[in-house]
C-alpha cells in the first residue's frame, strides 16, 4: 500500500472531519486476488462468503471492510467467472433427471447481464431505507450504478456497483447524519488488469466498458 497525499484541497473536502480527528490515514489498498484497488482510512478486514444470485446459484465473494464507531467502508467482490458454466451444469442435470423446456432453461445469460441490477435492487430494498438517488455511473469508463440512501437512524449510505472482467464490485460507505459525504472512497476505485495495472477506457461515442462485450480502447497513461 502507499499513503495517498491529501495536499489537494479538492480531495480534502471529501475526507470526513471525524476521521481526520481520529488520526486515520487514507491509504491505497490493492487486492490482487480481486483485481482492484481503493483508498481505505486504515487496514481493512477481509471475510470470505458465498453470494446467492438472482437465479439461484451461489458464488464466492470477499468483503473488505473498515469500520469506526461512526463510519463504515466496504468493498464487496463477487466472482462470476464460473457462473455460466454452473448454470450449464445445472441445466444438464435437469435434463438428465427428465426435465425439459422452461424447467431446464438456461439462466446464465440473464444472470450475467442482470448482476448489477440485482445488486442495486437488493441495496435499495433494505428495511427502513429511503432511496435519495439512483443513477447510471461510471468509474474509469466502466459502467455501473450509483445509489444514495438515508437509513432508519438517519445515517447516509453511498454505494456504487460495477462489473468488470466477470467480477461484481459493490462499494459502500456509511456516515452519520450531518457528516460530509465520503466521496474519496468511491472515486478512488481502480480496476486492475492481469498484470495488476490500473485500467481506464476511452469513450467510443456513447459506448463505454460493459461487461461481456468487446471492451473499448484503453486510455494510454
Amino acid at each position: 500500500m502507499r499513503t495517498v497525499s491529501l495536499m489537494s484541497a479538492a480531495l480534502t473536502l471529501f475526507v470526513s472531519a471525524p476521521l481526520l480527528a481520529q488520526g486515520l490515514t487514507w491509504t491505497e489498498y490493492e487486492s490482487r486476488p480481486d483485481f482492484f484497488s481503493v483508498n481505505f482510512p486504515g487496514e481493512p478486514t477481509i471475510d470470505e462468503f458465498t453470494y446467492p444470485t438472482e437465479y439461484r446459484i451461489t458464488l464466492p465473494g470477499r468483503v473488505y471492510r473498515f469500520d469506526t464507531d461512526t463510519h463504515s467502508y466496504s468493498a464487496t467482490v463477487i466472482d462470476y467467472t464460473d457462473a455460466v458454466e454452473t448454470h450449464l451444469a445445472r441445466n444438464d442435470a435437469c435434463r438428465g433427471a427428465g426435465g425439459d423446456g422452461d424447467l431446464c432453461q438456461d439462466d446464465g445469460p440473464e444472470e450475467m447481464r442482470g448482476a448489477i441490477v440485482y445488486a442495486s435492487w437488493n441495496i435499495m430494498n433494505r428495511e427502513g431505507v429511503e432511496v435519495m438517488h439512483y443513477a447510471h455511473y461510471n468509474s474509469d469508463r466502466v459502467e455501473g450504478h450509483a445509489i444514495r440512501l438515508t437509513n432508519a437512524d438517519e445515517s447516509r449510505t453511498s454505494a456504487v456497483i460495477h462489473m468488470h472482467e466477470n467480477r461484481l464490485y459493490i462499494l459502500e460507505s456509511t456516515v452519520p447524519k450531518g457528516a460530509p459525504a465520503p466521496g474519496l472512497f468511491q472515486i478512488s476505485l481502480r480496476f486492475l488488469d492481469s498484470e495488476f495495472k490500473p485500467v481506464r477506457y476511452e469513450w467510443e461515442g456513447t459506448r463505454l466498458y460493459t461487461n461481456g462485450y468487446p471492451p473499448p480502447a484503453r486510455v494510454i497513461r
